[in-house]
């Protein structure tokens, strides 16, 4: 880069890639934050007008141990997400301003659940007692109790079996 006149095209070469990857940057974060606007994932909903509320029960088994599902899964300082706990007694109420399809995953991804640690082929999700085929993916509906039953990737499943002979009696 001894030559002056390769050196200014190089620079102004740089500076055009600069400006054009900033011009994208900032267009994508004003396109993808006006297409979340009507996300309930990601919003708040502090102040709107729910017109679409359901109320479900769950409990979480991990390894076949309960885990208690916090209070206040869905709060923090100044905001109120549409999937929320306000005590620990396994109710999860959801609200948006129309109606949406919740599932349960979203939930668990609200409240920072471990999925990745979890075998999702030897979990599973039941729904009023029958186990659903949609696992994490399965829709919430207003009344309806669900198990979550997850075995995590590390569970030695041995200590569950006694591998003695019967007893005759």
């Amino acid at each position: 880069m001894g030559d002056p006149a390769k050196r200014k095209q190089t620079l102004k070469f740089l500076l055009m890639t600069a400006i054009i990857a900033i011009s994208v940057g900032v267009a994508s974060s004003l396109i993808q934050g006006q297409l979340s606007l009507d996300d309930p994932l990601k919003n708040c909903i502090n102040g709107r007008n729910m017109k679409h509320k359901i109320m479900i029960n769950l409990e979480v088994y991990v390894d076949n141990q309960e885990i208690e599902i916090p209070a206040n899964v869905g709060f923090t300082e100044q905001c109120q997400k549409s999937l929320y706990t306000t005590s620990n007694d396994g109710i999860i109420y959801a609200e948006w301003e129309k109606e949406y399809p919740f599932e349960i995953g979203h939930f668990l991804w609200m409240w920072d659940f471990p999925l990745r640690d979890m075998d999702q082929y030897k979990s599973k999700i039941l729904v009023n007692g029958k186990e659903s085929t949609d696992f994490i993916k399965t829709l919430l509906i207003d009344g309806y109790k669900y198990k979550a039953k997850f075995i995590s990737k590390n569970y030695d499943n041995s200590k569950d079996s006694d591998f003695l002979p019967p007893i005759d009696e």
